[in-house]
């Protein structure tokens, strides 16, 4: 076959056509199709779209719906046969049997009458599965065309359909399956989505909160949003810097497994934790990790240190990228590929961030760094991209794959995270990992859901701490 062929697209006039003629089109129902004519057509009966309901229902299994194999009478009509310039007067079709995602359709148009006074033409439709039991039968009746016309198809734009930020969300919520609530000390929520986002971790079983703050604030807040307390216990101190205090010492104390920032400054929590005489600390560096979830990319994405460390020397970035794959470990990734970011793929002795990403490449050689692959310097577009990498001739096992992405400050990496946020429609969860707990760290701007996908990390670090983690 021919391109020309392939790129046009050319009608059969109304003289050229003749009674017993007819014309075919085969395609495979997908889950997007379901998904795109609903979007299209605002139908949602849960029959089509929902795949709970419709097993649950007299179907019994996941059903298409008949308007979809409806649609290939309509392609054929006005692409193939009679093809461009045709009008449709009108149609009449049965829907004979369901159908079913996965079921392999052939439309089949057939011209029965014609009629000279007008230029209409009566077609027979019928649609059969691939057992040939016939699902949709009618006819269809159009006035065609009188002029031969020929020319390259119109490129549609391509489209693709990506789970709700919500689907990603209840998604993110398995991995805490089948595990105990912990023990969380909230630090201070005393704005709408801190609360929310604490209450929310508390409805979907991940947390037993400890509300730290001024506690007749905190029971105002929740009767002015209509929130329910039940369950939760309360510490009350008088403003935020005693908030974080005390929930800092109910962590080192070992009566909570982890804490939730509220609304209050990052720095004012984070200095109670570094403190050296009454903090978290431990051996390790404390980092900080946001795990994406990005439509466009395969793959959970962990970025790293985007809120902590402002900018980290060699000896940090050990520790940051240590802390990450010990994460990623949790998270069942079993040997996760770390690129290390810079603005160029060579090494660059003016460019601080290429020196200590080939330096951080040897020391992971060595066994100074374990649990994951490291490659770099990597472009951001290498890392991510295997076309890229391939372009450029990067030969790697991390390129175009990564797990987590090393950034060279905070600054660069606070702007990756909100971009992919806020540009991408990423899902975004915030984590400080290296002190003795896990500290749910988001932005006060986030939502009560961003908290809560958070604290699902934190749920699973305090359980592998147990040794009790899946």
């Amino acid at each position: 076959m021919s391109q020309e062929f392939l790129d046009t697209i050319e009608n059969r006039t109304y003289d050229e056509i003749q009674v017993g003629d007819s014309a075919s089109l085969t395609r495979t129902l997908r889950p997007e199709d379901i998904q795109m004519f609903a979007i299209i057509s605002g139908d949602m009966n849960p029959t089509h779209v929902d795949p709970e309901y419709a097993r649950s229902s007299q179907f019994r299994e996941v059903v298409g719906h008949g308007m979809w194999g409806a649609m290939l009478f309509s392609n054929i009509l006005g692409t193939q046969f009679p093809g461009p310039g045709t009008v449709y007067v009108g149609q009449n079709l049965h829907f004979d049997r369901v159908v079913r995602i996965g079921d392999t359709l052939t439309a089949t148009v057939t011209c029965t009458h014609k009629f000279d006074h007008n230029d209409h033409i009566l077609f027979d439709c019928r649609c059969t599965n691939q057992d040939g039991e016939l699902v949709i039968s009618g006819t269809a009746e159009v006035i065609a065309p009188t002029e031969k016309i020929k020319r390259m198809k119109v490129a549609l734009p391509e489209i693709k359909l990506s789970a709700t930020k919500t689907a990603r969300y209840e998604h993110l919520l398995e991995i805490t399956a089948g595990l105990a609530p912990i023990a969380m000390a909230v630090v201070h929520p005393c704005d709408a989505e801190s609360l929310k986002g604490a209450l929310l971790a508390r409805d979907r079983g991940l947390i037993d909160p400890t509300l730290v703050g001024p506690e007749k604030r905190i029971r105002a807040l929740a009767e002015e949003l209509g929130l329910s307390l039940y369950g939760c216990k309360f510490l009350d101190v008088p403003h935020s810097h005693a908030a974080a205090e005390s929930g800092v010492a109910l962590a080192r104390e070992g009566l909570v497994e982890a804490l939730m920032k509220g609304s209050l400054h990052t720095d004012e929590l984070m200095s109670e934790v570094v403190d050296k005489a009454t903090g978290l600390r431990t051996d390790r560096r404390i980092s900080h990790v946001f795990m994406m979830d990005v439509p466009t990319y395969p793959r959970p994405l962990l970025i790293t240190d985007a809120a902590v460390n402002v900018a980290p020397d060699l000896p940090t970035k050990v520790d940051i990228v240590q802390n990450a794959i010990d994460l990623a470990r949790m998270l069942k990734i079993a040997e996760p590929k770390v690129a290390l970011l810079a603005a160029v793929e060579t090494v660059n002795a003016k460019m601080p961030a290429t020196l200590d990403a080939a330096a951080l490449c040897k020391m992971a050689d060595r066994g100074q760094i374990q649990g994951g692959i490291l490659d770099g310097p990597l472009a951001f577009d290498n890392a991510i991209s295997v076309v890229a990498a391939r372009t450029k001739g990067i030969k790697s096992a991390v390129a175009g794959q990564a797990d987590i992405l090393l950034v060279p400050d905070i600054e660069s990496g606070n702007m990756l995270a909100k971009q992919l946020e806020y540009l991408a429609d990423a899902l975004a969860a915030g984590i400080v990992l290296g002190a003795r707990v896990p500290i749910v760290l988001t932005s006060r701007a986030d939502s009560a859901q961003t908290r809560t996908a958070s604290t699902a990390i934190a749920v699973v670090m305090a359980h592998c701490k147990r040794g009790t983690c899946k």
